[in-house]
């Protein structure tokens, strides 16, 4: 009797995971199968879009968070810097740049500070920066991103998919 409950109730299991699992794809299909689906999932990404953007502006307009959020990306830059992961270190001191007052005596504290190829990284993720808000503005992109540094410590930027050495001044 004790086998036959245990062997009844697996199968009665099985039965209604099966029946659950194939309530989820025929569900999932009709949803995809509907004809404003993308429409749907297009809008709701627009209005959380502008409700974030909504957020950070608001932000921008309070002082005293910009001040938090300026130390609070200098403190982070520095300290993935000195974990050597320099990519995300040198993402917060341009996320740190953005809302500065003074960029080019920031610029000018890092050039002293971090070494010429942390440094041009900075250059070239500022650029990058640059480049994707005017693209944004205007609606068109203006050059490559630099993907990597070559053997001399100099960065590669791959512009039409032909890798291309940037040169970068000292800024004297």
């Amino acid at each position: 009797m004790n086998t036959l409950n245990k062997t009844t109730v697996g199968i009665a299991a099985g039965v209604a995971g099966t029946l659950f699992l194939g309530y989820c794809i025929y569900f999932d299909r009709k949803r995809r199968a509907d004809p404003e689906y993308k429409l749907k999932v297009h809008e709701r990404r627009r209005r959380n879009r502008k409700h974030q953007n909504a957020a950070r502006n608001a932000s921008l307009n309070d002082y005293e968070a910009l001040q938090r959020y300026f130390a609070q990306e200098i403190n982070m830059g520095e300290t993935l810097i000195g974990q050597g992961e320099f990519e995300n270190g040198v993402a917060h001191f341009v996320n740190a740049l953005g809302v500065c007052e003074q960029p080019t005596r920031i610029l000018g504290f890092f050039q002293a500070t971090l070494s010429p190829q942390v440094f041009a990284m900075l250059i070239i993720k500022l650029q990058e920066f640059s480049n994707r808000a005017n693209a944004e503005t205007n609606g068109v992109p203006k050059v490559g991103s630099a993907n990597s540094i070559d053997s001399d410590g100099k960065p590669v930027c791959f512009v039409d998919g032909t890798p291309s050495t940037i040169l970068i001044d000292d800024l004297e």
